[in-house]
């Protein structure tokens, strides 16, 4: 069962990348994101606009070859590096 990050971006991997037979309603959030298992029959080509739509929406950068290798495995790796950044990101409260 996907989390509400991993739907939206399943949703994001969806329309970035035309996908055109999307997964079952509730795809396996472990289930390989890229490569010849992928469950959106999506290749390195598809990775790289991926990394852009992330970027884009997120304002998060999936940076090294290893590190996106690592990041796009699955839905909830890409969920989790997300989560990281964006709390890298957050601002300490003001005292």
């Amino acid at each position: 069962m996907l989390d509400a990050l991993e739907k939206e971006l399943c949703e994001l991997v969806i329309s970035t990348c035309r996908v055109t037979d999307a997964p079952a309603e509730d795809p396996d959030p472990d289930a390989p994101l890229i490569g010849p298992e992928s469950m959106f029959g999506l290749d390195s080509l598809d990775a790289v606009e991926i990394v852009v739509a992330v970027h884009r929406k997120y304002n998060v950068r999936i940076d090294a070859q290893e590190t996106s290798r690592q990041v796009l495995q699955s839905l909830r790796t890409l969920a989790a590096f997300v989560r990281s950044r964006r709390e890298d990101a957050t601002p300490a409260p003001l005292q």
